[in-house]
């Protein structure tokens, strides 16, 4: 598919498993979007529990549905890539919500063909209620311009606000149990030529997500990611950075 400038259509991908709990509000958010462009997949990795009850509920408003076992959380992610036939692809996972209805109508109005939108992230609690910002909430900033350079300090952006080209789109590296995302965006970047800062609160997830349940595995990936990137000696420097300001914000 050619991309469209003028009225681009974006590939929402939802993978899930066993979210029943949460789902609902997920599909809603994206089918009461005033954007009329939006192709919707939702890939869910074989529940177990009530999920594909709920998305049935929905089928006829779905593009794709893809429900089948998976390697995990990133294979998911690239069947969702592979099914994509829009001009860009925008992940949400199955506990986010689409900020409003009409977010997406003005993300596409701040800038024309960007091969890169992106914007804040909202935190939120387990019932959906804001928390604050993101940026508010951890050290990372949003930049004012973002570049592949920008993430040399770690996930800068959410990827709850980061939609891309398709056609700039790699698949997840799938040795990476739970940071191939910041990889993925190094990626995009890497090859974006214009990324536009919406200035917008484009999404809100519940916090408490994969990288924190597993948060040893998750600093030992990102390390070596940020090495593959930024160099060793530049990133050593980096990490005492952040170490450095993780042990101030404990303290106080």
């Amino acid at each position: 598919m050619a991309t469209n400038t003028t009225n681009p259509v974006i590939s929402i991908i939802t993978v899930c498993y066993n979210a029943e709990k949460h789902i609902e509000k997920t599909i809603q958010s994206v089918l009461s979007q005033t954007y009329p462009h939006i192709e919707f997949i939702i890939v869910d990795g074989a529940s177990k529990d009530g999920t594909m009850a709920v998305v049935e509920r929905y089928r006829d408003r779905i593009a794709t549905v893809i429900s089948e076992k998976d390697k995990g959380l990133y294979d998911a992610m690239n069947k969702g890539l592979q099914a994509a036939t829009g001009d860009y692809v925008y992940f949400l996972n199955a506990d986010d919500l689409l900020h409003d209805n009409e977010v997406l109508t003005r993300v596409f109005a701040t800038c024309a063909d960007a091969d890169v939108y992106y914007g804040e992230a909202m935190f939120l609690t387990e019932e959906g209620k804001p928390l604050g910002l993101r940026s508010q909430q951890t050290p990372h900033q949003v930049p004012e311009q973002l570049t592949w350079k920008s993430l040399q300090h770690g996930m800068v952006v959410s990827h709850q606000a980061f939609i891309v080209k398709r056609g700039m789109s790699p698949l997840y590296d799938l040795q990476y149990k739970v940071c191939a995302d910041i990889d993925w965006m190094i990626q995009v970047l890497k090859q974006a030529k214009t990324c536009c800062n919406t200035h917008l609160v484009i999404a809100g997830f519940r916090v408490g997500g994969t990288s924190k349940q597993r948060q040893r595995l998750a600093w030992k990936e990102r390390y070596k990611i940020l090495d593959h990137y930024y160099g060793k000696v530049t990133n050593f420097l980096h990490h005492l950075y952040i170490v450095a300001r993780y042990i101030v914000k404990k303290k106080y």
